[in-house]
């Protein structure tokens, strides 16, 4: 049986933030206070391409925090790969704790499809 979920994102395992991190080929999380242009805010920082500010995940609350001025000071759909990458790996987590296993598959429009095979 298949099932469609949509997904709204909290990031809260940094475990699953640094794989994500990884597949964007981007340098690992680290916990540290930044500055934004106009707040400080503390967290696991990011450092996107191209971003003026690093972005700060904020885990107890699952918030991500950061100031790219509508896209002037950083391409939002760094952000969107990211927070896609750590869903998919949040997801692969779980599954695989829960003895299930997970092929993903990359589509066309850049969306990917994860089917969780359940073990019987």
């Amino acid at each position: 049986m298949s099932h469609i979920v949509e997904i709204q994102t909290e990031v809260r395992d940094p475990a699953a933030l640094a794989v994500a991190c990884e597949r964007l080929e981007v340098p690992l999380p680290k916990h540290r206070t930044v500055r934004l242009f106009n707040a400080e805010v503390t967290g696991l920082a990011v450092e996107l391409p191209g971003w003026r500010y690093p972005v700060v995940c904020q885990l107890e609350t699952g918030q991500i925090k950061y100031d790219n001025y509508q896209g002037r000071w950083g391409e939002q759909r760094h952000l969107d790969r990211l927070t896609q990458f750590y869903a998919v790996e949040k997801t692969r987590i779980e599954a695989r704790r829960q003895g299930h296993s997970v092929t993903e598959q990359k589509l066309h429009d850049g969306s990917i499809r994860l089917r969780v095979h359940v073990s019987a």
